[in-house]
């Protein structure tokens, strides 16, 4: 059975191994016979600063309001991005912070502490390339990132299940290390 994927791109260069991630994604979705949308914030036209938090929202642009269409019609979200600083991207968080609002992600309850999720029903696999070892991201640090994406915002509006694929560590990686690690993305996408 076919799914509806958005793969959207953290990496905000043009060339990078995210891109090259998420281009073996999308190919090894389509070859599965997959409807695949791929989103690149890097390359759209928008404010990533929400200005005044929730207090007031600021009107979207053109690029954000089609993303958030992007993202009604998706059944899965694939984020590819890499970890700088122990998180995403800025260029993601601001990408995050201005379309997953209230009232298109999640909705405050009046006179509750409680929410709604309203982006259920739908499943998510985040693709993350380090420099740092894996094992070390996970023992020592204990993935501020993965629990930031997966916890944080992604379950929070109801996404879920969310897996998590660690690639890394990136930097002086082997030409035949990227090639198994773009290999595993094609196959992830092949049985999204």
């Amino acid at each position: 059975m076919s799914k509806r994927i958005l793969v959207i791109l953290g990496h905000p260069a043009k060339k990078s191994f995210c891109s090259a991630l998420a281009d073996s994604y999308v190919n090894g979705a389509r070859a599965a016979g997959n409807e695949v949308q791929l989103l690149n914030p890097g390359t759209l036209t928008f404010d990533p600063i929400l200005h005044n938090g929730y207090n007031s929202i600021q009107p979207l642009e053109p690029d954000l309001v089609a993303a958030q269409e992007a993202i009604i019609w998706a059944e899965h979200l694939v984020f590819v991005y890499p970890v700088w600083w122990g998180a995403m991207p800025a260029l993601l968080k601001g990408f995050i912070d201005r379309i997953f609002l209230p009232g298109f992600a999640f909705k405050f309850r009046d006179g509750s502490a409680m929410w709604d999720q309203l982006l259920s029903n739908r499943s998510a696999h985040l693709l993350v390339t380090m420099d740092t070892p894996i094992w070390y991201y996970q023992l020592v640090y204990r993935m501020p990132g993965h629990n930031q994406m997966k916890r944080t915002i992604l379950e929070f509006c109801g996404i879920k299940p969310v897996k998590i694929s660690g690639f890394g560590p990136i930097k002086n990686a082997t030409l035949q290390k990227r090639e198994k690690w773009l290999a595993k993305a094609h196959a992830y996408g092949k049985n999204a």
